[in-house]
């Protein structure tokens, strides 16, 4: 009996500074090796939003070290769910895929304070998702 592949997920904002980096690191932390995680942006930033990565670290995630990426036809073609934060008509689609549209309040220019709901919500609907895809999040 062969092992089914592991789902993969892309993330996509625009910047790939905020939104995305932090889904795709919850995502990471608590799907682990369950599932594949990518993100991008349509228009990617020099470097993660310092107030992100803040408000991740209050929650035992360092995202730092990560940098923004641009969306690549090839990224979207490898993963099974796509879930655009704001990216507008930027994200290629491609049948077969599944497609989510989060809306989420851009943490662009807004401080840690501002960062934390944004964060949290992410937290939440990133453990949806690990059900919805059957994998369970990790402790």
């Amino acid at each position: 009996m062969s092992t089914p592949a592991v789902p993969s997920v892309l993330f996509v904002c625009v910047h790939n500074a905020g939104r995305s980096q932090m889904a795709a690191a919850f995502l990471t932390r608590l799907g682990g090796d369950r599932v594949e995680v990518r993100s991008a942006g349509s228009a990617p930033a020099d470097a993660v939003n310092p107030a992100v990565a803040e408000a991740m670290v209050e929650v035992g995630i360092d995202i730092s070290a990560e940098v923004p990426k641009v969306l690549t036809v090839e990224a979207v073609q490898a993963s099974d769910v796509v879930i655009t934060m704001g990216c507008g008509d930027a994200c290629p689609y491609f049948p077969g895929k599944r497609y989510l549209d989060w809306k989420l309040e851009d943490p662009a220019g807004q401080g840690v304070d501002a960062v934390r709901p944004i964060r949290d919500q992410i937290e939440a609907r990133i453990r949806h998702l690990l059900v919805e895809l059957g994998v369970e999040a990790a402790a």
